[in-house]
């Protein structure tokens, strides 16, 4: 392990997040908020701090799988640490433990707050939490990737342990070039939809910081009543569209722009993916035809809360708490599955339900007919026996994480429900719950432990577990 290079890509890390942080520093001083301040101490800390840490550049450039693994997970954990700061030192989030709960939310794109009044942040902090889903949406180490030069030797292991999703691969041979087309398709997407929503006529800075929090799968409102706030179905239906579109594989769109409609279309992940989206939307929107008039009203709000949660975005524009019991067992079940591989989105991924789904038949074949050989198959390729394994793995972990976490959770001693989807929305970075983190409430009112628990179940869950726990393995560590 060479913690040369470990430490010096970590200072790069905290240089370019206080770059980003710029942005909010510049909003906060065109509205004359005292925030700036804050904003301006955070930035100069971590330029301050990545500077000392990238002072002595390592002479081996190349990131191995170890490494990479650690550069990632650090960084998740600093950028968390730093993103902090602005909201402890402003005094508009008091408890640094709070702080900390919020910026994680933010970078994970989990949408889960502490604030019970939303509204009464300034508007650079405003930016500031919508700018973290935006970073963690696409990866902040990708982004380093993407604009800072790089070793091409290895680095696909920092994607690797930071993309989420069972397959990661390389676009085109370069992996900077990779990154850079991926943050390309994320901002082209981004300002499309803050067109869309100045075209409904949304304010121009809440349309950024709504547009920010939709790439990212965020979630994070800048209203009290989050969407529901601006009554509009056609903003509603903007959000529903984009919450799906940063949902599917970014693959997917680099094959459009390179003229393999065919292709792209063809995608295995992305047709069981929207068909999920499709019958969960008619399932819901007919059992609640008598609580809103009309199949279109009962549609509309079905629609939006679908792509809402199996996007892990998290905004709502009704309670669905009031749902039948049978609409909100769809939407648990949602949390889990989650979007593709390879999008913003978080949970298990929709490629890891067709393998473990396509293993099952296997096994079925496999007892009814030992002599025969069943291959699995996804977007009409051979599944490496690594990859089946892998889920099976990932799948173990992630119950076991699940189980460990519920346990410590239930010492609040709220209802099982609220225990249990406090943990099922942070651990597949949801947002919103059921109970007293549904779409009307927030975590405040968990103790200290609970939010640092709850903390690392959504970095877990948004770097799918492995690199958190990788960084505790004591062979990691040994020097080569």
């Amino acid at each position: 392990m060479n913690t040369r290079k470990i430490i010096s890509s970590l200072g790069k890390v905290l240089k370019v997040e206080a770059v980003l942080m710029c942005l909010a520093l510049l909003v906060a001083l065109y509205y004359r908020e005292s925030s700036w301040t804050a904003f301006a101490i955070a930035i100069g800390i971590m330029l301050l701090v990545g500077t000392i840490a990238d002072y002595k550049k390592p002479e081996d450039g190349d990131i191995r799988e170890g490494e990479g693994f650690v550069i990632v997970s650090f960084a998740w954990i600093l950028c968390s640490i730093f993103g902090a700061l602005p909201f402890f030192i402003s005094g508009q989030i008091p408890s640094y433990i709070d702080a900390y709960f919020e910026t994680v939310s933010g970078f994970t794109t989990t949408g889960s707050s502490i604030l019970k009044d939303v509204e009464a942040l300034d508007r650079g902090m405003l930016l500031w939490r919508s700018l973290t889903h935006w970073i963690g949406g696409m990866g902040v180490l990708v982004f380093v990737l993407a604009v800072l030069p790089a070793s091409e030797g290895r680095s696909i292991h920092i994607m690797r342990a930071e993309s989420p999703g069972p397959i990661v691969g390389k676009i085109v041979p370069k992996i900077r070039t990779t990154a850079a087309i991926l943050y390309a398709i994320y901002i082209a997407l981004t300002l499309i939809m803050v067109v869309c929503l100045l075209i409904g006529g949304m304010p121009l800075f809440d349309s950024v910081a709504n547009a920010l929090a939709t790439a990212g799968t965020g979630g994070f409102a800048i209203k009290n009543l989050s969407i529901e706030a601006y009554d509009s179905a056609y903003l509603e239906g903007v959000f529903t569209v984009f919450m799906l579109l940063f949902s599917i594989n970014f693959n997917v769109y680099y094959l459009l722009i390179n003229g393999r409609v065919a292709r792209a279309l063809k995608s295995e992940e992305m047709r069981w993916f929207l068909g999920i989206v499709f019958v969960s939307t008619f399932a819901i929107t007919i059992n609640n035809i008598s609580a809103y008039g009309t199949f279109l009203h009962s549609f509309r709000y079905a629609s939006f809360q679908v792509s809402s949660i199996i996007s892990t975005t998290g905004f709502t524009t009704t309670n669905f708490e009031t749902w039948p019991t049978f609409s909100k067992m769809i939407l648990i079940m949602l949390m889990f599955f989650g979007a593709c591989a390879g999008s913003t989105g978080g949970g298990m991924k929709t490629s890891r339900i067709i393998i473990m789904l396509k293993s099952i038949t296997r096994e079925i074949r496999r007892l009814l007919h030992p002599r025969t050989v069943a291959v699995i198959k996804l977007e009409g390729k051979p599944v490496d026996n690594n990859v089946i394994h892998g889920t099976s793995v990932y799948l173990t972990a992630y119950m076991a994480v699940f189980l460990i976490s519920l346990l410590i959770i239930s010492l609040e001693g709220f209802d099982m429900v609220t225990t249990s989807t406090s943990v099922i929305t942070c651990l597949n970075n949801i947002g919103p719950g059921f109970g007293l983190i549904g779409p009307r409430g927030n975590f405040a009112d968990f103790s200290q432990l609970s939010k640092l628990v709850l903390s690392a179940n959504m970095l877990m869950g948004r770097l799918e577990i492995f690199p958190i726990i990788m960084i505790f393995n004591p062979s990691l560590w040994r020097k080569r």
